[in-house]
């Protein structure tokens, strides 16, 4: 066996969670959301495991054209749009789906489709914000879009498609807050104004908002088995985890009463006791900055970190498994250790600790029946 962190990637827990949101928005159109690499997961595996999607939503052109190169055929969404020239003529062509979310947006689809006309009506979806307060139009801003792009001239207007009105909400993870509905009912209204479809929920408003559970619905975390919702856990929404991170213990150690522990002596034994080294660290992307007791998971009980974390390692308490020996396995998140947890340990989000693998961790994505797909990089 090769030492080190493993990443093992269930895809079968993967379409549960796509069934989940199925059953919790079922009159909706799902775009699973796959950007940052499927949230560390592996984009190309979790496409294809997710092929019962209606199409897939992108952050950025590179992600959408990478995808089309591997022969994907699905309807693709890149919602942060288009940035230039270069990524217009790049991604035009291959029928993907664009947000608009500025008046600049448009002219420079506009002026790549005056210079090559497509095959297909360019389909776009304009960005309205209702309150994130980051990427969008305002509402006139957007009144005046549609006005203009219906009065284009008919060669133009033919080779030019609104798929529809989408917005994004900024305190859907708190089933309370009063302004989800405020921005779904904004959105709402100009859609109806103008006959449009209309996307809004992201995985807190598919889960926790009704009004969210738009035309279509755009699914992330909840997908890869973290719960969107402040104070619910996944296993209570019915999501399972998808990533299980692992590694070994490389040595055990048997320390005196006093004995420091780590870089910057930041912890000491308060007692004589056996510590265990596991090979994973800040290198693999590990948060170094997780204090002492933040769980990890060995023979099925729980253990805690001791000290800093090193680059390529972490010291753990062995005092609870004194059976614990070298070669066990160690989980860091995952199976029987929601990454919520220990993202809450560290102070950060579960969606930071599932994209920040580093490359040198081995992704192995699991199939049904034990059939394994390639390992890739993370």
């Amino acid at each position: 066996m090769i030492v080190g962190p493993v990443a093992h990637i269930d895809l079968d827990a993967l379409r549960h969670n796509l069934a989940v949101c199925r059953a919790a928005a079922p009159n909706s159109r799902v775009w699973a959301v796959i950007k940052a690499n499927a949230y560390g997961h592996g984009m190309g595996p979790c496409a294809a495991a997710l092929d019962a999607a209606d199409g897939f939503a992108l952050a950025r052109v590179e992600e959408a054209l990478l995808l089309r190169a591997t022969g994907v055929s699905k309807p693709l969404l890149v919602m942060e749009g288009i940035a230039n020239e270069v990524e217009a003529s790049a991604v035009l062509p291959m029928q993907v789906e664009l947000a608009v979310h500025a008046s600049r947006h448009l002219d420079l689809i506009l002026n790549e489709l005056e210079s090559s006309p497509q095959s297909r009506p360019q389909r776009i979806w304009l960005k309205l914000d209702t309150g994130m307060g980051r990427l969008g139009l305002q509402q006139q801003e957007a009144v005046a879009l549609i006005e203009r792009l219906r009065a284009l001239p008919p060669r133009l207007a033919e080779a030019l498609e609104i798929a529809g009105i989408m917005t994004h909400l900024a305190n859907a993870d708190d089933p309370s807050h009063a302004m989800t509905d405020k921005q779904c009912q904004q959105a709402r209204a100009l859609a109806q104004r103008f006959d449009l479809p209309l996307s809004i929920g992201n995985s807190a408003g598919i889960l926790a908002h009704p009004a969210a559970r738009s035309d279509w619905v755009r699914p992330g975390i909840m997908l890869y088995g973290g719960s969107p919702l402040l104070n619910r856990s996944a296993a209570a929404l019915d999501l399972r985890p998808v990533m299980t991170l692992s590694s070994q213990l490389i040595a055990v150690r048997e320390f005196k009463a006093g004995t420091p522990i780590g870089y910057g002596s930041t912890y000491r034994c308060p007692e004589a006791m056996r510590v265990g080294v596991v090979a994973i660290g800040y290198g693999d992307g590990y948060p170094r900055h997780a204090p002492t007791g933040t769980p990890v998971l060995i023979r099925g009980q729980r253990a805690a970190l001791l000290g800093r974390v090193s680059m390529d390692m972490i010291s753990v308490d062995l005092r609870p498994i004194p059976e614990a020996e070298v070669g066990d396995r160690v989980i860091l998140w995952g199976q029987g250790l929601p990454v919520e947890q220990v993202a809450e340990q560290v102070g950060t989000i579960n969606y930071e600790l599932l994209c920040r693998l580093s490359p040198r961790v081995r992704v192995v994505h699991e199939q049904q029946l034990g059939r394994q797909a390639p390992e890739q990089g993370a």
